[in-house]
């Protein structure tokens, strides 16, 4: 699986076009970090193989919590969603018998199913080009849809908690994520999300909570402080799964082009997402969601930090984005 959260998520529909094309097949899910908690709970998977990163190629080319398991796994068929060197080299070390994958990275002599990238990558949504993996094992492109899996203990949880923020009983929830894993320039500035929810709470009667991991949480704290107890912080406070699920009890979420944009579109939650660096149209949420985006002669750049004056996320307003989250709320 990829190893960045958003990308698993749109990866999740493959998981159901390979179990419905092999029904009595064993499916396990190779998972780096967190991405086997996202995972969790789905009816297409029958085991995880979940590892840790390692840095430097000695340590990484003889991965034994890798390498163990697949060869004591022997395996038919792998299929690489990663388009990395090393993920090829590990199947073929590990004896999986198929390697199928994109033919990236000088990797084609690991890999005995290589498939070439397509040539309109750039015009095609991520989904969709993972499903191109899947052609020549005679599954043909289907109209599957990101999806992820929660319990009704996770669900109840998760409202609890957020019942025991509202200052009254049926108050709408607005959940908000101002951060991005890749870098700031996929994120509207903190001055307009500053505006937008001080705005929230002059104009409406809905309870805002925002969202984070620990290295965002800074961001998050500066967003919310003074705002009062109908701003909520649980930056760095939750993990994955209570995150997922907190999400799916929001009446919408504004965020980033992130990981919880992939998240909350699986879960089918109505969603706002502003678009600066990357492309919507290969990596905007699939399948819904209301996207943002103010193409400019540099964007999409792709970069980490703008090195101009980010002209792509100024020019999209609060009232804009104010205005569309409350629509969906």
């Amino acid at each position: 699986m990829p190893n960045w959260l958003g990308d698993a998520v749109m990866a999740t529909p493959c998981l159901r076009d390979i179990k419905r094309a092999f029904p009595r097949a064993t499916l396990t899910a190779m998972c780096q970090g967190g991405i086997g908690d996202l995972l969790a709970g789905s009816p297409f998977i029958d085991d995880f193989l979940r590892f840790k990163k390692i840095s430097g190629w000695i340590h990484t080319g003889t991965h034994p919590d890798i390498l163990m398991p697949l060869k004591k796994g022997d395996y038919d068929l792998g299929v690489l969603f990663t388009n990395s060197f090393s993920s090829a080299y590990w199947f073929w070390r590990g004896g999986v018998k198929k390697r199928l994958g994109f033919n990236t990275h000088y990797r084609r002599l690991f890999l005995n199913m290589p498939v070439s990238l397509p040539k309109d990558i750039e015009e095609r949504h991520l989904v969709d080009v993972y499903k191109d993996l899947l052609v020549p094992l005679g599954i043909p492109r289907s109209d599957s849809v990101p999806e992820l899996f929660l319990s009704k203990e996770e669900i109840a949880e998760a409202k609890a908690q957020l019942d025991s923020y509202k200052t009254f009983p049926n108050q709408k929830v607005i959940g908000i994520n101002p951060g991005a894993a890749f870098g700031s320039a996929k994120c509207w500035p903190k001055e307009k999300f500053d505006r937008l929810i001080e705005k929230i709470i002059v104009e409406t009667s809905h309870l805002i909570v925002c969202f984070g991991d620990q290295t965002g949480a800074p961001l998050v704290q500066m967003i919310t402080q003074g705002k009062g107890d109908r701003v909520v912080n649980l930056a760095g406070k939750t993990n994955l799964r209570q995150l997922m699920a907190l999400i799916k009890e929001c009446n919408a979420l504004l965020t980033n082009d992130s990981g919880p944009m992939h998240i909350a579109a699986a879960l089918q939650v109505p969603l706002v997402a502003v678009f600066g660096s990357t492309n919507p149209t290969k990596t905007g949420p699939y399948g819904g969601g209301e996207v943002i985006y103010k193409k400019t002669s540099c964007s999409p750049c792709y970069r980490r930090v703008c090195p101009i004056d980010f002209r792509c996320m100024e020019r999209i307003e609060v009232d804009e984005v104010f205005q569309r989250l409350i629509k969906l709320v």
